[in-house]
């Protein structure tokens, strides 16, 4: 393989790991993604550096923690001045491309929930010193992904270079509701494709009543996922023709981003009933006894059959739970044969024997766990360990590594494949072996930290919750900060792997529970930026 290899990243929106079969799970068929296991190497103890979509994918970008990149939670776009990897690929000759859902700005097209509220009286600052820092992130350049300019403007483009990204094609939102680039793909060719989109338009399906999902009318040809797939088989194509004629013989990486298997649940075609919900096992934890607050109190104040919304946590009944789980296999399934797709074409092109393949994910789901379905600031393990398979030409194959990777550590390990050294305040590892260059994982790393810092107030707290996550080869411990309240978690994985016998409060862990807190306490302080550098001693 070349010294300066290409990169082809997929990446899904809200997967967990055990949503593969090449992470143990026996019923949702994903043999191209379980391929690039079997020739490569599988990390089976990926974790997120934030459990939610744009904190986490900031990351990815740069590196960081969303305490060094500000990306906190949803609705704080990345900033437009912040180094990311890709800028250092780009720097060296690489020619780079993003398809699919990007998720670095804001695209829902909603008010913040979040605004300035004055303390102790006094007049309200001018709008340009209302904030701790004047790059507010808005305006010019921070409306790329913005949804309502893609349905109201004909004209709306991404300005290029996106976070040092040459060619995008972009996706927003999910669903069957997605736009971008791809809105404008589906006009072309259908008439009136909101015809085809939203429940009010669904096929009619009395089989399932699970909250957020229908059976939409868009044929798989034309869903998201199969954009996606065309977007990055012409990306190849024309990096093959531009070698071919010699116009270009720079190495690429290509970023191919599903919007799915996130929410809401429209799975098209033979995929929409591909699984029947009455198999789906649920998860151990699903009907947990003693619930932790948080849950206690979302399942106090939600009955299963009352209406859900797409943005907090709810309830299921067990029906509704094997429901979703049926139509999420079903969209990951659909992904595995876009990822498949792909990966022949890749092949078919001359381009694998000198390409690094990728595969992870954004964050997971709870997914029944303890009955809850999304995300929030319960850091179970299905919603912060996620898929990372590495596959590199010439490698042995099989691998599995058992060690602690982040997000952090991809950004860093495709630079190290590149040979690249990092920039200043990224704090992700490599994980390859330093003298074989294998995908080996990251010698003595003890532990890893999460972050979550909620958009909202939820779970019974008054106030947003903040959490800071430790999770080692054997433990989760979670700290809780919602206003004056606190709480925590202490769970034992090897013993207790479905988080069902809380320790926080149990005195015989308090040893314990005192040595992980202060491990969390020493890698916060080891994650605390180094940027910017110094111009001067003094």
């Amino acid at each position: 393989m070349a010294s300066s290899p290409n990169f082809l990243l997929f990446i899904t929106d809200q997967q967990r790991a055990d949503h593969l079969g090449c992470y143990g799970n026996a019923v949702v068929r994903t043999p191209h993604i379980d391929g690039l296991a079997a020739r490569g190497t599988r990390f089976a103890r990926a974790y997120v550096a934030c459990p939610v979509c744009m904190p986490n994918r900031a990351s990815l970008m740069t590196g960081r923690m969303p305490s060094a990149h500000g990306v906190r939670h949803n609705g704080i776009p990345l900033s437009l001045g912040a180094t990311t990897f890709v800028g250092l690929l780009r720097a060296a000759g690489y020619r780079t491309a993003l398809v699919g859902k990007a998720h670095l700005q804001n695209f829902e097209g909603l008010a913040p929930e979040i605004v300035w509220r004055g303390r102790g009286g006094g007049a309200r600052p001018p709008d340009h010193l209302i904030d701790a820092d004047r790059d507010r992130r808005i305006g010019p350049g921070y409306d790329n992904e913005w949804t309502p300019a893609w349905i109201a403007r004909p004209d709306h483009e991404v300005r290029l270079p996106f976070y040092d990204f040459e060619h995008v094609r972009l996706c927003t939102l999910h669903g069957d509701a997605v736009h971008g680039h791809y809105g404008r793909w589906l006009a072309e060719r259908h008439p009136d494709p909101d015809s085809l989109r939203g429940p009010a338009n669904a096929i009619p399906d009395p089989r399932y009543r699970a909250p957020q999902a229908w059976r939409t009318r868009l044929p798989e040809e034309l869903y998201s996922t199969s954009y996606v797939a065309d977007m990055a088989i012409a990306r190849l194509e024309a990096h093959a023709a531009a070698r071919a004629a010699r116009a270009d013989e720079a190495p690429f990486f290509l970023q191919c981003s599903f919007p799915d298997p996130h929410h809401p649940y429209t799975p098209p075609g033979r995929y929409w009933d591909m699984y029947d919900p009455a198999a789906m096992p649920l998860p151990e934890s699903f009907q947990s006894p003693g619930d932790p607050p948080p849950v206690a109190y979302v399942r106090a104040r939600q009955r299963p059959e009352a209406e859900r919304s797409p943005y907090a946590p709810f309830t299921v009944s067990e029906r509704e739970a094997r429901e979703i789980i049926a139509l999420t296999y079903g969209m990951v399934s659909m992904i595995d044969d876009a990822v498949g797709r792909v990966l022949a074409r890749l092949e078919a092109l001359g381009l694998a024997e000198d390409t690094v393949v990728l595969f992870t994910s954004d964050h997971g789901d709870w997914m029944g766990d303890h009955g809850i379905m999304l995300k929030g600031p319960l850091h179970y393990r299905g919603l912060i360990r996620v898929p990372l398979n590495w596959a590199a030409p010439g490698g042995t194959g099989g691998g599995e590594v058992h060690g602690l990777a982040s997000t952090l550590d991809i950004p860093a390990t495709v630079l190290a494949r590149a040979g690249l050294a990092p920039f200043n305040g990224m704090q992700g590892a490599s994980l390859l072996d330093p003298a074989s260059g294998a995908a080996a994982g990251v010698a003595g790393r003890a532990g890893l930290v999460i972050e979550e810092d909620a958009l909202r107030p939820n779970f019974g707290y008054e106030e947003r919750p903040r959490v800071r996550t430790l999770v080692t080869e054997r433990h989760r411990l979670s700290v809780w900060r919602a206003g004056a309240s606190g709480w925590g978690e202490l769970y034992d994985l090897d013993e207790d792997p479905d988080e069902l016998a809380n320790r926080w409060d149990d005195p015989g862990a308090a040893p314990l529970r005192a040595e992980l807190t202060e491990q969390l306490l020493q890698q916060m302080i080891a994650l605390q930026s180094s940027a910017p550098l110094p111009s001067g001693l003094a």
